[in-house]
């Protein structure tokens, strides 16, 4: 069972990075104190630090070992406690995705049914009666590691993953999902996908959606999501 450290664990990583743990778990409280850090150091980056990268449960820092090193750098860390409690991340929204499950557009809806012991109306059910938060952005443009899957829904990875997989899918890889936003190789379990453009580059803010904010699923049929696909 994962667990939340009280002080965060320290790990180098290589000769120019540092990471910084704050659970071992998948957890609100455990990415919140992460946004939360991370927004303090953007406020007051140290000196000799060139990126701060959060995920789910840790924050990396990229930094120049003839400027700082990692004493000096977790001493700031631990200097910025009184900081946090003023500091407040920008408000969420919540984002509707429209997803056509099972067939064609979810081809391992029948094995997550068959392997959850679900039909696959409850897993519709159940995959869309959820609000899910965005923990992090990552892995191809505007890809959403989101939180709060019903542990029910629980299916392991493909065992070869695809070369290709289309934009807008939806999948489910262990106890999270998540949704592509462009063609990709991956190899989560596709149970449907949704008809929306979820990254486009061309557009001063190219996403839907960021970290921090929630989505929610809404079941429709073939031609709900025929008529989408050709007004986006």
């Amino acid at each position: 069972m994962g667990q939340i450290f009280k002080k965060p664990r320290m790990r180098l990583m290589g000769d120019s990075g540092l990471l910084f743990e704050y659970g071992d778990v998948i957890d609100l409280e455990v990415n919140q104190k992460v946004k939360l850090v991370t927004k303090a150091l953007n406020q007051e980056m140290p000196l000799g630090v060139s990126e701060v990268m959060p995920t789910y449960r840790s924050i990396l820092m990229i930094y120049d070992p003839i400027q700082t090193n990692p004493d000096v750098l977790a001493r700031h860390l631990d200097n910025l406690k009184n900081q946090l409690e003023g500091l407040k991340l920008p408000p969420s929204k919540t984002v509707d995705i429209p997803v056509c499950y099972g067939e064609k557009h979810g081809p391992e809806l029948p094995f997550v049914a068959e392997h959850t012991g679900l039909s696959e109306k409850e897993i519709i059910k159940i995959h869309s009666g959820s609000e899910y938060q965005i923990f992090m952005i990552g892995f191809t443009p505007g890809f959403p590691f989101l939180g709060g899957m019903d542990d029910r829904l629980t299916t392991p990875r493909l065992k070869t993953p695809r070369t290709l997989v289309p934009a807008g899918s939806v999948g489910i890889a262990n106890n999270q999902t998540g949704i592509y936003p462009v063609d990709s190789p991956g190899g989560w379990q596709l149970i449907g996908r949704t008809p929306l453009r979820l990254f486009s580059p061309e557009k001063k803010n190219p996403f839907l959606y960021a970290a921090g904010d929630k989505i929610r699923f809404k079941p429709v049929d073939q031609a709900e999501f025929d008529r989408l696909n050709q007004i986006k």
